[in-house]
């Protein structure tokens, strides 16, 4: 069952948006779309037809399923209730999949889907595709370095990169440095799912929209592979933050089956608390202009700097 927990993430990521977009609404007084909409979204476009643009080469066909399988490949790499025991070594893995599950190499792995996802904006050759690819590349430039080193600070108090061995220390739980990277993680995690202030994933409008620019070429099968991955990526996203500050509640490896199913039940809160969080930010903050996210994403970076440095500091 362990080497199956990826499957979570790839069948609750469509059900974690809905949850967000029903608080969202209920948090601004409206009544919202069903919480399986997403699910319904994505049956409808793959049942629909693609258009494909006149200017497109293997690229533009390509990218959806580098997009999708660079995602399930860092899902695989993630313990999502359960975790390998402890190895001694600082790259030592754990158990099953998670020998391999390096945080470095899970984060290296989703750039290589961001990358193919702007080759495909690109590809399409049409100015929306290419002004969404350049902003998206833009970002990128910009969280990479607070999320690493963020990253690096959790790391370096566990004593490993290794996210089994991470999820299973719990010598870092809520001291300074840990806060201090936890902010700009958050920080990170809004940038790289795309969402408010950094960019709103609702709207369509040409001046304002990152994420949407470089999928308006995509329709159909295409879409809604892009649109999948892009939902697990968003709870990838929230089982890392789970396993690197709040590792509390995961299984170690050979746990019965009644402590995996308590360790799913307390994933499955962290994940609705974090769901929760996203949502009240998107209800609380407006979207900022393009040539404003400079600022908050440096105060990230800025973060997680104070953090390693106050981790060197301290030692805890």
């Amino acid at each position: 069952m362990e080497k199956l927990q990826f499957m979570l993430i790839l069948l609750l990521s469509p059900l974690a948006q809905g949850i967000i977009k029903k608080l969202k609404a209920m948090m601004q007084g409206r009544r919202g779309t069903p919480v399986l909409q997403p699910y319904y979204d994505l049956a409808r476009l793959f049942k629909k037809d693609m258009t494909i643009p006149g200017t497109a080469s293997w690229i533009f066909h390509a990218a959806p399923y580098v997009v999708f399988a660079s995602v399930l490949a860092a899902s695989m790499l993630v313990p999502v209730f359960s975790a390998g025991g402890r190895p001694s070594g600082l790259l030592a893995g754990g158990g099953g999949f998670f020998g391999m599950g390096d945080i470095i190499a899970i984060i290296y792995t989703l750039a290589l889907g961001r990358f193919f996802m702007a080759l495909g904006g690109l590809d399409a050759g049409t100015v929306f595709g290419g002004e969404g690819s350049s902003r998206e590349m833009t970002v990128a430039i910009l969280v990479e370095p607070s999320m690493m080193l963020a990253i690096f600070t959790v790391a370096a108090a566990s004593g490993s990169t290794n996210l089994g061995v991470i999820a299973n220390s719990g010598n870092f739980f809520f001291s300074p440095a840990h806060v201090l990277a936890l902010a700009a993680f958050f920080v990170a995690v809004i940038a790289e799912t795309g969402r408010i202030p950094v960019d709103n994933p609702d709207t369509h409008l040409e001046l304002t929209m990152i994420h949407e620019g470089m999928l308006l070429e995509y329709s159909g099968k295409y879409l809604a592979v892009m649109e999948w991955a892009h939902y697990m990526k968003q709870m990838l996203l929230f089982t890392l933050a789970a396993d690197l500050f709040f590792p509390y509640g995961i299984a170690g490896a050979g746990a019965g089956a009644g402590i995996g199913i308590a360790a799913a039940g307390f994933w499955a809160g962290k994940m609705l608390a974090l769901c929760f969080g996203m949502a009240l930010v998107e209800s609380t903050r407006a979207k900022m202009r393009f040539f404003q996210l400079p600022s908050l994403l440096g105060a990230a970076f800025v973060l997680s700097a104070l953090s390693m440095i106050t981790f060197v500091m301290t030692g805890k």
